[in-house]
């Protein structure tokens, strides 16, 4: 029995028993994949072992393992698993998908150079004056609430990739992006990838017949890709040219000083549309479904609104709006961006790592080779770690009033190598967002035509990436004057 397999006398971590090689893929919520891995964790642990489609695949259900595994142990378990769809699907540029080496220790330095945290703060006016002008088009028309954050996530990104003004509307180089954004991150889930490394006649199946739409899917989505990677890259190479190019991390990339075995071993203009592309393909989706799930939240737990609008008015008053130098002095706001983070995790189930040689961990052997899903769901949602789990509590990140606590789930971006190098930015755009929001609007539930108020459903969209299933929703000012100070 699979349960009794060994390895050098060891066994595999314990799991449930699927069929020869179907594994467990009948019993898999693919919508939903997080659910069934949760379930897996109840019953047997923070580390289970599953097949997928013949392939070793292993779940970390809790974030100590997580911890002692993929940071303590990082050599080993920060490998990606070879996925077909990548390089089908023309995604294989993508920084976050490149195996485990010296390509994607270049790019980690590149990110390092464009956005460590230092670097990161020198676009705080940009972040903060980008969620201002959001909420200016909400003050014009609040019932397009979707289309201005789409504005604003994909907005935000590209200035600071970029150094790029998005237009409000029917932007060409947003357009690309979000229809891109929408391919991957339906197509791209690990277990469908799985199914195509399992059966790789899938992919060559002619676009005309029966089941040949995902291959045509692969093809338009891998035309895209080349245009989202060269063309805002050649909008800054031609600013530059101009000189009137604004500060962007393309520019301060070309701008920086590589060595010579560096300019000799990369395609350096090949390598930085790489990375940029990565930072917006990430950034947007981050951006977009943390504040669509903060303004749900915000509906459905109104008297979380209320505190937090109350520190907002203690420490900042009606003068003027917030800024990042306020953040120190609102931690309310702060606890509130957490639980957004953790609530519904816009990633339940991260990027799959894979490991680079075996291991042994408690006397469980995992294979070279291995799968291991990140199960972020599981972690944020244990009623060990976290009271009610269910529930939008930023009070619990709060050690005592005025405080931030450091715990109870510091890892939102990931963990150990792969961790997400764009974090900093992320932090930054959305706390921008849920403090500008909240200082001018009451987010309040929309009428229908009667003057009742519409329900709203804590109800989610599934793939690699989730977001609130679209629900209306109305933004009262908070007071009167509030016009004049959010200006034109």
């Amino acid at each position: 029995m699979r349960s009794r397999a060994r390895r050098g006398g060891l066994p595999l971590p314990p799991g449930p028993l699927g069929i020869p090689w179907l594994g467990n893929v009948i019993g898999l919520d693919v919508a939903q994949p997080w659910v069934t891995y949760t379930k897996y964790g109840e019953k047997y642990g923070g580390l289970v072992y599953t097949k997928l489609l013949g392939q070793d695949l292993i779940v970390i259900n809790d974030e100590e393992v997580a911890i002692e595994l993929l940071e303590r142990r990082s050599a080993i378990y920060s490998g990606r698993p070879v996925i077909a769809t990548n390089e089908l699907f023309g995604m294989d540029f993508n920084t976050g998908l490149l195996q485990y080496g010296p390509h994607w220790k270049f790019h980690r330095k590149l990110f390092h150079t464009a956005l460590r945290a230092e670097a990161a703060q020198s676009y705080d006016q940009l972040q903060m004056s980008k969620a201002r002008q959001f909420v200016r088009s909400l003050a014009k028309s609040p019932e397009r609430f979707e289309e201005h954050l789409k504005t604003l996530s994909a907005s935000i990104i590209m200035a600071i990739t970029y150094g790029y003004d998005a237009q409000p509307e029917e932007d060409p180089f947003v357009e690309k992006v979000e229809q891109l954004i929408g391919m991957f991150l339906t197509a791209l889930t690990p277990e469908r990838a799985a199914l195509i490394g399992a059966i790789p006649f899938l992919a060559h199946i002619p676009s005309w017949m029966p089941g040949g739409r995902y291959k045509l899917r692969a093809n338009e989505c891998r035309e895209l890709a080349q245009k989202v990677l060269s063309e805002p890259y050649e909008f800054v190479k031609q600013k530059r040219a101009e000189g009137t190019a604004k500060k962007s991390m393309v520019s301060d990339l070309l701008d920086a000083e590589h060595s010579s075995k560096e300019v000799s071993e990369y395609d350096m203009e090949k390598e930085i549309m790489a990375v940029a592309t990565t930072v917006f393909l990430g950034g947007a989706e981050t951006t977009y479904s943390s504040v669509y799930t903060f303004l749900l939240a915000m509906i459905l737990y109104p008297d979380v609104q209320r505190k937090a609008q109350d520190e907002i008015d203690q420490v900042v008053g009606h003068d003027r709006l917030p800024d990042f130098a306020d953040r120190p002095n609102l931690p309310y706001i702060e606890g509130v961006l957490r639980e957004t983070l953790r609530w519904h995790h816009s990633t339940p189930v991260a990027l799959p790592h894979a490991t680079t040689d075996s291991d042994v961990y408690k006397g469980y052997y995992i294979p070279k080779g291995a799968l291991l899903l990140v199960n972020l769901w599981a972690m944020t949602h244990n009623p060990r770690q976290f009271a009610s789990p269910e529930l939008f509590m930023p009070e619990r990140y709060l050690d005592s009033p005025g405080h931030v606590a450091e715990k109870p789930f510091s890892h939102p971006f990931g963990f150990g190598r792969r961790i997400c190098p764009g974090r900093y930015v992320a932090d930054g755009s959305v706390w921008a967002t849920i403090v500008s929001v909240l200082a001018t609007f009451r987010i309040v539930n929309a009428k229908d035509g009667n003057g009742e108020s519409i329900e709203v459903k804590e109800e989610f969209l599934s793939g690699l990436a989730v977001r609130p299933k679209p629900f209306r929703c109305g933004f009262e000012k908070r007071w009167n004057g509030v016009e004049t100070i959010l200006g034109d």
